[in-house]
């Protein structure tokens, strides 16, 4: 049994498959995405610790900056449990195994999507990957420079006195998910821009709403930020507006050179 099954028969190439081919094309996919995962999991166990120490530091740098707020333990994490420990460096690595497998999972999807799509939307599939994989990192930035504004805001909301004693898993979880929710949040340009190219909506559709999408954008924002602190919602809201716009000229100038050739 072949670890990862072939697929390349003639109607894939052509884009002409039944049903059974779609879901042994999935299968493949899914394949070569676990083996992706698997493989950068080895690395990930490496580099756990420098990690873990990267994801403190904003922590640390309100614990320097707060002392008054700081905890029994300093900026120290603490675990609870005699199995916390174990289950909180498997989702790290898990979580960092994601983040380098990341170019070839979204790769693994446009090649799934490809079949589909006609020879001019086909070319757009390193673009595609690029784009994807460099705003994703860039929204994790930016959700990683925050972090020290939205800890000022949230720690220090119950007042003097009370002081935090953060746990590693929850520490991590919720880093894990402000990381995730701005790194596919900053994937809006390219959800609207792939909808433009296939004709699902008009560069002119999003000029003329823009005053709702504006709106959706910074409640979608306020929803979706775990802290809830308008420094945070603004870092997330500010960009998805801008990446909105960005979105209709792209549309519009790709509309334009369709009009041309």
């Amino acid at each position: 049994m072949k670890l990862i099954p072939s697929r390349k028969t003639p109607e894939v190439r052509a884009g002409n498959m039944s049903v059974v081919e779609h879901l042994t094309e999935l299968r493949h996919r899914i394949v070569i995405c676990l083996w992706a995962v698997g493989g950068a999991a080895i690395a990930a166990w490496f580099l756990y610790e420098p990690f873990v120490d990267l994801i403190r530091k904003p922590y640390c740098a309100f614990v320097t900056q707060h002392p008054t707020l700081a905890g029994p333990t300093g900026c120290d994490l603490v675990f609870t449990s005699p199995i916390d420990g174990m289950l909180v460096k498997m989702k790290t690595v898990l979580f960092i195994a994601i983040g380098l497998a990341l170019p070839i999972l979204l790769f693994q999807l446009w090649a799934f999507i490809v079949p589909g799509l006609t020879s001019r939307e086909k070319k757009w599939s390193i673009p595609f990957v690029v784009s994807s994989f460099m705003l994703f990192v860039l929204g994790g930035l930016f959700a990683y420079y925050t972090l020290p504004k939205a800890f000022e805001f949230m720690l220090g909301f119950a007042g003097e006195g009370i002081v935090p004693l953060l746990s590693f898993d929850r520490y991590l979880g919720f880093v894990f998910f402000v990381t995730l929710a701005f790194g596919l949040s900053f994937l809006l340009p390219v959800l609207l821009v792939f909808l433009e190219l296939v004709g699902v909506v008009r560069p002119e559709t999003l000029s003329k709403y823009r005053r709702y999408a504006i709106f959706l954008i910074f409640l979608f924002a306020a929803i979706i930020t775990p802290s809830s602190d308008p420094y945070t919602m603004l870092a997330l809201g500010i960009p998805m507006y801008l990446f909105y716009e960005a979105a209709i000229i792209i549309g519009r100038f790709a509309k334009r050179r369709s009009k041309a050739s």
